[in-house]
């Protein structure tokens, strides 16, 4: 594994605060989702209160946020319930010094809590490294898809 070039992060890993939206909206931007801190105010100002989201920030030594991880309890019909992270990045100044593992901690901390038996993420097809970085947090490919939208 390659080492960073930027000095070792000490993080503290804690529930994201509506004061995160800005600091979250250029982490959505890395991951590939461009938003604005309005949005992403308006969108944890619907997940933050709700009981079963959690959103985690870790927090770099000079206090700036330097990851984000959202979790949240998928229900449906036809599965047994379980937790799937929706989001998770590290910022590009801090990867490969244990952000993301620490942030996936707290995820499955907070899904074990919730009496969740397995946790899921789904990662596109062309982040070959965040595939490496789940598989070796242990996580493995269940099933390959495509994913539909259509604008209303």
């Amino acid at each position: 594994m390659m080492s960073s070039p930027y000095p070792r992060t000490i993080v503290v890993v804690r529930p994201a605060r509506m004061a995160d939206a800005p600091a979250i909206a250029g982490l959505c931007g890395q991951l590939g989702y461009p938003s604005l801190p309005e949005q992403v105010s308006a969108r944890l100002g619907r997940i933050l209160p709700e009981g079963g989201h959690a959103v985690f920030v870790a927090e770099a030594e000079d206090g700036r946020v330097c990851g984000f991880a959202h979790v949240f309890g998928y229900h449906v019909v036809e599965s047994d319930p379980r937790a799937e992270v929706s989001g998770l990045v590290v910022d590009q100044a801090h990867r490969g010094q244990g952000v993301g593992k620490r942030l996936m901690q707290h995820v499955e901390d907070w899904a074990r809590q919730q009496g969740y038996a397995v946790v899921s993420l789904r990662s596109n097809v062309v982040r070959e490294q965040a595939h490496t970085f789940y598989q070796g947090l242990g996580y493995h490919c269940h099933k390959t898809q495509k994913s539909f939208r259509k604008e209303l």
